[in-house]
């Protein structure tokens, strides 16, 4: 895997944060290590320089999202978390990434556990598949149900994880995880943070971000 070499970002006009990226945003504390797997085209990457001063690194499977980036002069490497994580010293960065990355991978459990191992702590936002319209959807036409934040269908998704809030709470204190903040989103919204008390915003959360420290 090739090396990953920081590159200061050029200034120029942002456009208005992802909801997701604003509340991950929060958590980065100022000056930390970041790396962001699934980085897309850099824009979390940019907002955390930018905001957190945060050096940011990332991967990224799409060989297009890869030029885009380092075309913004952004330090990204094309690569498959579930090969190449394992590549990355225990311990090497503050915060390892994923934003809306993990419902999209085929062996998440096992890419959560070495972003642990990466990580000092590890922030993971998910779509909610069990918000109560999606419910409601399945109950009166028998139709998978879609996020709101996702516009494909089901067919040209890239989830392949559809799992709940709680559903993602369970599979990290299962691997031993501690949720230390969550904040549920819906229509672009932040609410009241949660840690425990799972059932309103697994009923009514369209996606959610945790933050988990190993």
């Amino acid at each position: 895997m090739a090396h990953l070499e920081l590159v200061h970002v050029a200034p120029d006009e942002p456009a208005r944060p992802r909801s997701d990226h604003e509340v991950i945003a929060r958590f980065i504390e100022r000056g930390s290590t970041v790396l962001d797997v699934g980085c897309g085209d850099g824009a979390l990457m940019r907002l955390l320089a930018r905001q957190c001063e945060a050096r940011a690194r990332g991967i990224e499977r799409d060989k297009t999202r890869v030029r885009t980036c380092v075309g913004r002069g952004l330090a990204v490497v094309q690569g498959e978390a579930e090969r190449d994580l394992a590549a990355f010293p225990s311990g090497s960065f503050g915060c390892v990434v994923l934003s809306r990355t993990f419902q999209a991978l085929e062996h998440p459990r096992e890419v959560l556990r070495q972003a642990g191992r990466i990580g000092d702590h590890v922030i993971v936002s998910i779509a909610n598949f069990a918000h109560w319209r999606g419910r409601m959807a399945f109950l009166q036409h028998g139709r998978i149900p879609a996020p709101q934040m996702q516009t494909p269908g089901w067919a040209d998704s890239d989830i392949l994880r559809p799992c709940s809030i709680r559903d993602f709470a369970e599979l990290a204190r299962d691997m031993r995880f501690t949720i230390e903040s969550a904040v549920p989103l819906s229509g672009g919204r932040p609410g009241a943070p949660f840690a425990q008390k799972l059932w309103r915003p697994n009923w009514f959360a369209e996606e959610a971000v945790f933050l988990l420290a190993p």
